[in-house]
């Protein structure tokens, strides 16, 4: 173990942020989608931003600051991915992304790969931010999509 890693054997992810194109829109997708609450909102002379989470946890920051739509052609975020304890979670998730319309990739719930345990749905926010949402187990015999590539990899 390097010197860095001893010093920063609590490192985690703090949270994401994410630069959206309709703060309202992306807002309610998110809380829909993964159960966030809005724990703190503002605007500062037309910049505005909502911090999102649960249990007084910070999950998300979406910031209005952008046009378009995500582009996987240029460098950046691949996708944002979230587990949860199990199968059913994610099916319920896939529920109310069908329900919103947003994009589903792979055709709903895919192995991360070929005879793996784990895996999950992978789809898209309104601005076509890539997201995933998984389970580390019980998707045997699932179909893995990506052959050997990793499944979360390409789409």
């Amino acid at each position: 173990m390097t010197t860095i890693a001893r010093t920063l054997s609590s490192l985690q992810t703090g949270h994401v942020a994410l630069n959206v194109s309709d703060l309202a829109r992306s807002q309610r997708f998110y809380e829909q989608v993964l159960g966030l609450q809005e724990q703190q909102k503002g605007s500062d002379a037309g910049q505005k931003w909502v911090f999102l989470g649960r249990d007084g946890r910070l999950v998300i920051t979406l910031f209005q600051q952008s046009t378009g739509a995500f582009d996987t052609a240029t460098p950046g975020l691949h996708h944002l991915s979230f587990q949860v304890d199990d199968v059913e979670q994610v099916k319920a998730v896939e529920q109310v992304v069908r329900s919103l319309n947003a994009p589903v990739f792979h055709d709903g719930l895919v192995a991360h790969a070929e005879g793996a345990d784990s895996g999950g749905l992978f789809f898209a926010d309104p601005d076509g931010i890539r997201l995933e949402i998984f389970a580390p187990k019980g998707l045997a015999g699932s179909p893995a999509p990506s052959g050997e590539a990793p499944t979360c990899g390409f789409f």
